[in-house]
This record gives structure tokens, C-alpha cells and sequence, in this order.
């Protein structure tokens, strides 16, 4: 049996079995943490020995844990083990930034071995998982450390409750070689008596649902350290991560033959769409609470959770910022104005809706965006007279399975667009690339013919074990459908007229061509639905040029094993800059959902556009290697400035110029578009190869 150092390394085994005593035996080569009797909790203290010689037995690994001075862990613990967390309470975001501040301010890995091996076992689960996670990445000793899927530690917050009487059963009974998957039921949550549940594949999809948790995890709104929280255009990035989402979603929507969503924008009429999550919270051993159709939101005062707001707060939030857009600029605590110019205004507003701690005044602008998932999510329960914790809308690892975060959302964008459709129209020199022409454009699928795409059923196997605490260790696997596309390759043709090598920015969305009615869209509404495919940098030689690019290289998507985190699949090797940025990548859009479902027989009708801008008017000069920048798009690169200067979302984030009210007035020569249909074979399920 081998004693193991401070190894970083294992820091990642505390993520095991989140609710299973700490000196219980964790990871793929049983390993034991030999605890301080000091550090045991009270009821396992008397009994140190007795259990601690007990779960050492079969260990073939031990790590010892040092004895050191232990900070003021009192704020973290006073949320208790098995309550709810969400950091869009303000008290749980305090708790968990003062947690955050003890783990990064800690001198050495070691001493953080030894605070978090005390603190796993006293400290709410989730929170403790949320703040060491943040801390991980944050940590210039430990950015590059794999953190583990948040589904493989939670499974219950992605997983139909039902499944885990039956893993616990396989995992008991078989051994572990001849332990076969659970199946996930496909639609479990709603019948099609619900139009809304036609979306299921979209809102319940265990890769979107991780990618808004890893998004907030990278961007986390509260700390005490200014740097973990403002990074390079974070509000921005904010605004623009949720715009894509409802475009994407409402493209979704076109797939299902729904309109597009209507937003919530007025806070007293009800919510006429209820959510029922079918989920159990292990560590809250309770159910996620449903809302029923047509609630409406009532003033929270919720003393245990310290929280109390009124619908009268959000109203006077929204007032106050649309006041600001249409001022120009926001007043800050100080009294002094900050303008919102073309560059900096979407970033400062998206700090005030946010209303990260970076927010200019927050006792003015207030917190919108966080409230108001909270006046949703606690809608069933709202003066805590029940005893019910929060709905799914209370926690960023389940908020995007409720079709209420997308009408809130829509809201949100709404306020966003206020300030955009205030900026100039971009003129021809900020869009045209003299000299640049696209001459050809085609988009075909592997084996396909031209201009269609196509998508499809695939099932996909995840091991939960390390997720189910007290059960017999060993694999155990769930078995789950998600969306899947054949593969893709973009085809542009362009012409270098200028004489000299030129290099440009590659820009290439996805929209759809007519609306809900089957009328072709107007330009001012269809570039709110124009979703962002790809964006790269490419050098073209005088004359004539071929571009090709697939669709697994897109700057948005992160490929399907660092979705699910299967860390051992294509892992690069030890200690290289492409490790560490393997580690880093668990944040993007999953690639399986790419692009939209499409519909059967004729298809999707939907335009493909290709726009390559100057790169003198996008470069960031910076150094990318070693920084995870495959999915750029939505999560930024770590450590880097955003690696293009142009607004996100150039050139449709702005009104079009005079005259451009259909797509193709809009196009100067370095652009191009093509008509594309996305057909959906519903019959078709693929069984994931391992």
C-alpha cells in the first residue's frame, strides 16, 4: 500500500460519494484519507479508530491528512447539510464566497487538504462541491486539475428519480462486470397533452443543463477577490451566452412547430406553463417541487432563508435600468455617471442585471436577473409556510429544465436589446473587407447530399458511481437519449483580389428562414435568431481560395467526452499545455446539440451565414497556448482577454442600416448565404460506441 504526498491529485477524490463520511474509501484505486481524530465529526470521533482501521483495510492507497490551525469555518457552516443551495440567494452567495475566500487564500495544497477534508463532512454538499470547484480553477496551484462532471457527483439533479432504486438494486446484487445500464426514461416529465413538452429533448438534455452549471461556475458573480469575478468582459459575455441560448431554443421551438416564446414581462399576470420535475434531492432527501399551471408570483418573505422581495422591487429594478439605458449611462455608489459607449455599455449593463458584485450600484440597479429566478422558483411556497425549498429555477444545474427560465430569459434579453437598438446601425466600411470576396458556399453532411443536415436519436451510457453514495463500489451505468447531428463540413469559396496574403475572421451562424407563420422573416427579427455555429481565424493567399472546416471544430461546442467529463477518453498527456487545457474545457456548448432538431419529411427550412470580417479590425494580441480556447464563444479563454475585439454577436447585434430590411440587402461582398434544411429522422436511435 503506497502513502501518498500533498498530491494535488487528490484534492478531485473529496468530489466522491458527495455524502458519505470523508474517511470512507473514494476513487478507482481505493483510497483512504487518514483524518485527525479531530477532524472526525461528533459521531464518529468516539469511534476513531474502529472506523477508520475498518475503511483502511482494503485501501491500496492512503493519504495523509495534516493536523493544522483551522480558519473560521462558522458563515460556511450555517447552511445546513441538508438544505437546498443556490447561489441565486444572496445569503447562500455570501456563504459560498466566504467559503471560496478560505480555500483560495490557503497557503499550500496541503493546508487546503486539510481545511476541505474538515470542512466536507460539517459544510452543505453542494456548497462545498460549488466553492472547492471554484477555488480548483481559481488557484494558480490547482488550475490544472480535472474537475469532475457536476452529473457524475449529483446525478439526481439530471436524472429521473426512478432510475436510482434501480442502480442501487444493480449495484448490490450484480458484480460489477456484469452490471448492465438503466435505462432514463426519454420524455418522463409531461405528456403530449403538453404542447410545451415537445421541447423536453432541449430543456432536459443533460449536456445543456452542465454547461450552464460550468458557465456559472467559471464566471461565479460573488467573491472576495475582485479578480475571480471580473474578468474580461464578463457582463458582456453574460448577455450574450443567454441571447444564444434563446435563439437556439427558440429555433427549437420552429423544430416543434411552437412559436417563438413569449416573454415574462409583466410579473402579475400568471405563468400559465407549469413544471414537474419528477426529482428527488439525495442530499435534501426531498422532491423538487412542482409549480402548477397559472401561478402567480407573490412578495417572498422567507425569514429562514433571509430573503424578502417584492414583485414592487423588480418592477422599480427594471425601471431604473431602462432609465439608464436611455440616458447613457448608469450612476455609480460614488454618484459619478459611467457611459454606456458602442464598446463598454452591454458590459456594464450586463453587470447590473446580473448584478454580480462588479455591478455599479447595486443598492440602485438591485439584482433583477437573481431575484427574479427566485420569485419563480419559490412561487409554490412563497412565505416558506409549507416548508418546501426552492424550484428547479433556484438552481443554475436545473434552472433550464423549466420552460419558465426561458420566458424569464426572454425578459432579460428584452432589456439588453433596449440598449442595443439604441446604438448606430454598423456602416458599410465596419462590415465590408476590401478586397475579400466569398464566391461559393455549401455546408454538406458526411455521406449527405448538399445544403441538408441531419439529426437523429443517440443514446449515450454515463457511470453514476461515483455519485451513489453507501452502495457497493464499482460502475454503475445509466443509459440516456439525447439529440445527435451527422457530422458536417463547411465548403467557402473566396477570392483574395488585393495582391497580398490576407487573414480574416470566419463567421458563420445559423437562422431560420420564415417564421411561425411560414412568412419569410424581416431582418430586424430574424438576426435574434441567428445563432453562432463557428468563428475562427483563416489565411487566404492571393487569387483563389478553399476553405474547409468541420463541425466538430467549432469554437462554440467542447466534444462530447468533456461534456460528461469521461476524463480518461483522449486524454492528452501529463504535465503538457494541451493537459492544461483539456482540464479547463468543461465549459461549452455540448456539441451534440450543435445544431437544431430540425423537422421530419421537408425539414427545417433555415439560411447559413458566412461573413468574414477584417482581422485587423477583430485581433486580441495575446498568446492563447495552454489556455483552453476551443469553445471560446460562450465561456471565453481562461486567464485571456475575449479573443475578438468586435462586439459578441457582430454583425447581428445591432438594427440593420437603412434599406436592409431582408437578410440579402444586408450582405456586402465578404459575406454570403445559403439556404440549408435540417430533416429529423425520428425513428432513427444510436447506440453511442464507448
Amino acid at each position: 500500500m503506497s502513502r501518498s504526498t500533498a498530491d494535488k491529485k487528490n484534492l478531485l477524490l473529496l468530489f466522491d460519494k458527495p455524502t458519505e463520511p470523508v474517511f470512507m474509501e473514494k476513487g478507482k484505486t481505493p483510497t483512504v484519507f487518514d483524518v485527525p481524530d479531530k477532524f472526525l465529526t461528533d459521531r464518529y470521533r468516539p469511534i476513531g479508530n474502529e472506523v477508520q482501521s475498518r475503511f483502511g483495510e482494503k485501501a491500496e492507497q492512503r493519504v495523509p491528512v495534516r493536523d493544522i490551525t483551522l480558519p473560521d469555518l462558522r458563515i460556511p457552516m450555517s447552511l445546513a447539510r441538508d438544505e437546498q443551495f443556490s447561489l441565486f440567494i444572496p445569503r447562500h452567495r455570501r456563504i459560498a464566497g466566504r467559503l471560496i475566500d478560505i480555500f483560495v487564500g490557503l497557503r499550500s495544497i496541503e493546508d487546503l487538504q486539510s481545511v476541505a477534508v474538515y470542512a466536507r463532512d460539517r459544510v452543505n454538499p453542494f456548497l462545498f462541491n460549488y466553492a472547492l470547484s471554484v477555488a480548483l480553477l481559481h488557484r494558480p496551484d490547482t488550475q490544472g486539475l480535472d474537475l469532475p462532471s457536476f452529473a457524475q457527483s449529483f446525478p439526481e439533479k439530471y436524472v429521473d428519480s426512478k432510475v436510482f432504486r434501480k442502480v442501487r438494486e444493480e449495484a448490490n446484487v450484480v458484480p460489477e462486470g456484469s452490471r448492465m445500464p438503466i435505462i432514463v426514461p426519454r420524455d418522463y416529465t409531461a405528456s403530449d397533452l403538453d404542447p410545451e413538452h415537445r421541447l423536453w429533448y432541449f430543456r432536459e438534455d443533460m449536456g445543456i443543463n452542465l454547461h450552464h452549471w460550468h458557465w456559472h461556475l467559471v464566471y461565479p458573480f460573488e467573491a472576495g477577490q475582485r479578480s475571480i469575478v471580473d474578468k474580461d468582459r464578463r457582463g458582456e459575455l453574460f448577455y450574450y451566452m443567454h441571447e444564444q441560448i434563446m435563439a437556439r431554443y427558440n429555433m427549437e421551438r420552429f423544430s416543434n412547430n411552437l412559436p417563438r416564446v413569449a416573454r415574462f414581462n409583466n410579473f402579475r399576470e400568471p405563468i400559465s406553463e407549469g413544471y414537474f420535475p419528477k426529482m428527488d434531492s439525495l442530499v435534501a432527501s426531498r422532491s423538487w417541487p412542482p409549480r402548477f399551471n397559472n401561478i402567480k408570483l407573490s412578495d417572498l418573505k422567507r425569514e429562514s432563508d433571509q430573503i424578502s422581495v417584492d414583485i414592487n422591487d423588480l418592477e422599480r429594478w427594471r425601471n431604473l435600468i431602462m432609465e439608464a439605458i436611455h440616458m447613457g449611462y448608469a450612476v455609480d455608489e460614488s454618484g459619478n455617471q459611467q457611459r454606456f459607449t458602442e464598446e463598454e455599455g452591454i458590459n456594464i449593463l450586463g453587470n447590473m442585471i446580473e448584478s454580480s458584485t462588479i455591478s455599479p450600484n447595486r443598492n440602485l440597479y438591485g439584482d433583477i436577473h437573481n431575484m427574479g429566478h427566485v420569485l419563480i422558483s419559490f412561487a409554490h411556497d412563497p412565505d416558506h409556510r409549507h416548508l418546501e425549498s426552492f424550484g428547479v429555477m433556484g438552481d443554475s444545474a436545473t434552472a433550464m429544465r423549466d420552460p419558465a427560465f426561458y420566458k424569464w430569459h426572454a425578459n432579460i434579453d428584452d432589456i439588453f436589446q433596449e440598449h442595443k437598438r439604441k446604438l448606430p446601425p454598423y456602416t458599410m466600411p465596419q462590415l465590408q473587407n476590401d478586397g475579400i470576396t466569398i464566391e461559393g458556399l455549401q455546408v454538406a453532411s458526411d455521406g449527405g447530399q448538399p445544403n441538408v443536415l441531419t439529426t437523429f436519436w443517440q443514446q449515450t451510457d454515463l457511470d453514476l458511481s461515483r455519485g451513489m453514495d453507501f452502495v457497493p463500489r464499482g460502475n454503475v451505468f445509466a443509459r440516456f437519449t439525447h439529440l445527435q447531428h451527422t457530422p458536417f463540413t463547411y465548403t467557402i469559396n473566396v477570392k483574395n483580389a488585393s495582391g497580398a496574403q490576407r487573414f480574416g475572421t470566419v463567421r458563420i451562424f445559423l437562422g431560420p428562414k420564415n417564421d411561425e407563420r411560414g412568412q419569410q422573416m424581416i431582418f430586424s427579427e430574424q438576426r435574434l435568431m441567428m445563432v453562432e455555429l463557428d468563428r475562427f481565424v483563416a489565411s487566404f493567399n492571393p487569387g483563389q481560395n478553399t476553405i474547409r472546416r468541420r463541425s466538430e471544430e467549432s469554437s462554440v461546442t467542447i466534444p462530447f467526452e468533456r461534456t460528461f467529463r469521461n476524463l480518461d477518453v483522449n486524454r492528452p498527456n501529463a504535465n503538457t499545455s494541451e493537459e492544461l487545457e483539456f482540464n479547463f474545457c468543461g465549459c461549452g456548448w455540448p456539441e451534440h446539440m450543435l445544431i437544431p432538431k430540425g423537422l421530419p419529411g421537408e425539414g427545417l427550412r433555415c439560411q447559413l451565414f458566412v461573413m468574414i470580417s477584417n482581422y485587423e479590425d477583430d485581433r486580441v494580441d495575446q498568446d492563447l497556448v495552454g489556455s483552453c480556447s476551443d469553445a471560446s464563444s460562450y465561456c471565453g479563454v481562461r486567464d485571456r482577454k475575449y479573443p475578438d475585439r468586435r462586439a459578441m454577436g457582430f454583425p447581428f447585434d445591432r438594427l440593420p442600416r437603412q434599406g436592409a430590411d431582408r437578410l440579402t440587402n444586408f450582405l456586402t461582398p465578404n459575406m454570403s448565404i445559403v439556404d440549408v434544411n435540417i430533416k429529423h429522422d425520428a425513428n432513427r436511435v444510436v447506440q453511442r460506441q464507448q
